[in-house]
């Protein structure tokens, strides 16, 4: 998707204004977009594509006003417009559209919370991501990704396999080993009931919680189901670590029973622990699988930098498993990863709702908006990427000059809500990467169309089918 218009690729001037108190009479210009009456089209766009709804904005230049039904959405494309949002003025803008509404659906833990709730949530969980620890837990990522390696060794020759399956258990395999002292493999359910939590957040999203729960719409009935079993699986983890008193560490399980034995009702302590695990089982798995699934799609349509890949893992590692030090020489790997979040970043929407007045680009944002930042159009804004739809690694080869803004490039977020788990991420997308392509071969099926999938992440649509070959 490269960006067009009239004013794709120009500054939509700068950023300035206050999250409190009128904004002057110059500052309440309004962003161009669609007009009123292509309402109804944008509204099925929201629901059935969301990419090209985020494409059509961005047509407008760095700043669009997209009217939905009841809704008013301001969307932000250039750096500038980004940094103020997410950082600079970040105590003006909340968790926005589609998550707030997937708070009915995931309820509130890490990612869809506010406030002093969501400061006590990341103090509790920070120390379990800081780098030391992160570092120790190198063995216990390669011994996850050695068993993958021998799970699709195993079909050699073979009828194909799907790699987001694949990938999904593979880091789930991790979380539950490096976050949760936990064998997820135990719950076969885990991964359907996953999906049925996402349809349901994206339906909340549409229909802007309007719909009971209660409705017996299939999916609805889907969802409750799905969101009983995850919460019987995250109490079954609870209920095996405290029948283990002697056995409480620094994991996540261990530290969310310290903090919630401090909540006056035992009931909110008892939801906070199951909102906190079922967005952590969510957010911990998706993001790295999906972005592992756009890899090896992508690494298969370009078999330069595929050999690139196997001759560099073969110099680092040879027939060993890696370890924490070989990060750094893992350079070209690492560059293939960060340009594969370029292309399809994980977290592909950041959405916001404006608390008080503001001026973003020049434009007046009045208290209440919806306010859109998307990594998926602002990692392929022409004016900071050359070719921005070309797959090139060598962009981000440490060596070469960097001339972009610090937030043309947000795969992780920005700001203070930047994604705990980015140096876990990387580390075992690093390792799955590279193990593969020293030993592997996976190659697409032909006329298999792979199609983007926005979700909470951005998946692949209907899963990846690949044959797997020796390297």
């Amino acid at each position: 998707m490269t960006l067009t218009g009239p004013k794709a690729g120009k500054a939509a001037g700068s950023v300035s204004g206050k999250a409190s108190g009128r904004a002057a009479p110059s500052a309440r210009r309004v962003p161009p977009g669609p007009p009123l009456w292509a309402g109804p089209g944008l509204f099925k766009k929201l629901a059935t594509d969301r990419l090209a709804l985020m494409n059509l904005a961005a047509t407008y230049g760095d700043a669009a006003r997209l009217r939905i039904g009841p809704k008013t959405l301001y969307f932000f494309n250039h750096p500038d417009h980004a940094k103020h949002v997410l950082a600079d003025n970040n105590g003006n803008y909340h968790k926005g559209v589609g998550l707030v509404q997937a708070r009915r659906a995931i309820g509130d833990g890490l990612l869809t919370s506010e406030g002093d709730l969501w400061r006590k949530q990341r103090r509790m969980i920070q120390p379990v991501f800081q780098n030391k620890r992160i570092s120790r837990m190198d063995a216990v990522i390669a011994a996850e990704a050695a068993n993958l390696v021998e799970r699709l060794r195993a079909h050699t020759g073979g009828e194909p396999v799907d790699v987001v399956q694949e990938m999904t258990w593979l880091s789930l395999g991790v979380l539950g080993r490096t976050l949760l002292d936990a064998d997820l493999g135990a719950f076969s359910s885990i991964g359907h009931s996953f999906e049925a939590v996402q349809d349901q957040a994206m339906f909340e999203l549409v229909t802007l919680s309007k719909v009971p729960m209660w409705v017996p719409l299939p999916k609805q009935m889907r969802f409750r189901r799905a969101r009983a079993e995850l919460q019987r699986i995250v109490d079954h983890l609870v209920a095996d670590r405290l029948a283990r008193p002697g056995e409480l560490g620094d994991d996540v399980v261990s530290r969310l029973i310290a903090s919630t034995r401090q909540e006056a009702d035992p009931r909110v302590g008892r939801q906070r622990m199951r909102d906190e695990l079922v967005t952590l089982l969510l957010a911990g798995h998706e993001t790295t699988a999906s972005t592992l699934a756009w890899t090896f799609h992508l690494i298969d349509r370009h078999p330069e930098v595929r050999d690139r890949l196997h001759a560099e893992a073969v110099e680092v590692l040879g027939d060993r498993l890696p370890v924490h030090e070989d990060l750094h020489r893992l350079r070209y790997t690492a560059m293939v990863v960060e340009e594969v979040m370029r292309l399809y970043p994980p977290v592909w929407m950041l959405p916001r709702e404006a608390q008080g007045d503001d001026e973003v680009g020049g434009y007046h944002v009045p208290a209440g908006s919806d306010v859109l930042i998307s990594p998926y159009t602002l990692h392929r804004h022409p004016a900071f990427w050359d070719e921005p739809d070309r797959f090139d690694p060598e962009r981000f080869d440490p060596d070469r000059p960097v001339n972009r803004p610090r937030y043309a490039y947000i795969p992780f977020g920005a700001g203070p809500r930047f994604c705990v788990g980015n140096h876990l991420g990387m580390m075992e997308a690093t390792f799955v990467i590279a193990m593969i392509a020293r030993d592997l071969r996976l190659t697409q099926l032909p006329g298999h169309d792979v199609v983007p999938e926005p979700m909470l992440s951005l998946r692949v649509r209907g899963g990846l089918p690949m044959t797997v070959h020796p390297a």
